[in-house]
């Protein structure tokens, strides 16, 4: 509810056009499924499903508060959500609708995080805000683990991947730089952040080109 008034509040204030990635792991991950022996394309299906389900209680609350809204998933269910098509969802942004994208790429094996590099690649997005729980940024190692981590500011694409570090994965990592999309890292924990970064203002880690 409060992030969806935040969302809400920058698309009645802006002339952006805001399309959203959710995920699932508050209620299913994949990954953890498949370590515990399961099919991992069975526990993935699993965590698509958990997406849709966030995704159509973050319609409801942006509804609540006041924008319209539409869900698009990636694996046809028309009762509930509109089936994925990419000049449709731009329609929908120019007309100024926040588009939730859910159920992942309807494929096994890849991340939420491959679904918000695809889906802006498509959408020709100006940027990838990842909003993140508990850091505000992307450090050298686990600041919850090491009290002495270092947060970058500024990082490239090449950085995240030769020094490997916990961002987004490498398939997602590469399709930001060959579109040449820049993502800012920061937390969603702090009110009024996802307002700043969609502004522009110095907040958590830019991931750029060289």
């Amino acid at each position: 509810e409060e992030f969806a008034k935040e969302i809400a509040a920058l698309a009645k204030s802006t002339d952006l056009e805001i399309a959203i990635v959710v995920g699932g792991g508050n209620l299913w991950r994949g990954l953890a499924g498949s370590n515990q022996g399961m099919d991992r394309a069975t526990a993935d299906y699993m965590g698509m499903l958990a997406t849709v389900m966030n995704s159509l209680a973050l319609q409801d609350a942006l509804e609540q508060a006041g924008v319209d809204t539409r869900v698009q998933t990636a694996i046809e269910m028309q009762e509930i959500a509109e089936p994925y098509i990419r000049r449709r969802a731009i329609r929908h942004l120019e007309k100024k609708r926040i588009v939730i994208f859910g159920a992942g790429l309807g494929k096994p094996y890849f991340s939420t995080d491959t679904t918000a590099a695809l889906r802006a690649a498509e959408i020709e997005a100006d940027a990838i805000l990842m909003a993140k729980k508990f850091a505000d940024g992307v450090y050298d190692s686990d600041p919850k683990m090491n009290p002495n981590a270092v947060k970058f500011d500024e990082l490239t694409y090449n950085d995240i991947i030769t020094k490997e570090l916990k961002v987004m994965d490498a398939t997602s990592t590469t399709l930001c730089k060959d579109n040449n999309i820049p993502i800012i890292v920061f937390s969603i924990d702090i009110p009024g952040n996802i307002t700043k970064a969609a502004k522009g203002e110095e907040i958590g880690t830019i991931v750029r080109g060289e």
